[in-house]
């Protein structure tokens, strides 16, 4: 089995259930447990990383 976790409360699961070995890949917001962080990431933020006030992320 492979699995991609894309929710990280999903990874956290997935973790706990001893399944780590077939996760494969996780979202950019996948950062528990720590192992997950070395795992290949799929998504990343629209945003981008440079802080922003509520109404540039809604322009956004």
């Amino acid at each position: 089995m492979r699995i991609i976790s894309l929710v990280p409360a999903g990874t956290e699961i997935v973790f706990a259930l001893g399944l780590e070995r077939d996760v494969v890949a996780v979202s950019h917001e996948c950062d528990y447990p720590p192992r997950a962080r070395d795992l290949p990431r799929l998504t990343q933020s629209a945003i981008g990383g440079a802080p922003r006030t509520s109404a540039e992320i809604d322009a956004a």
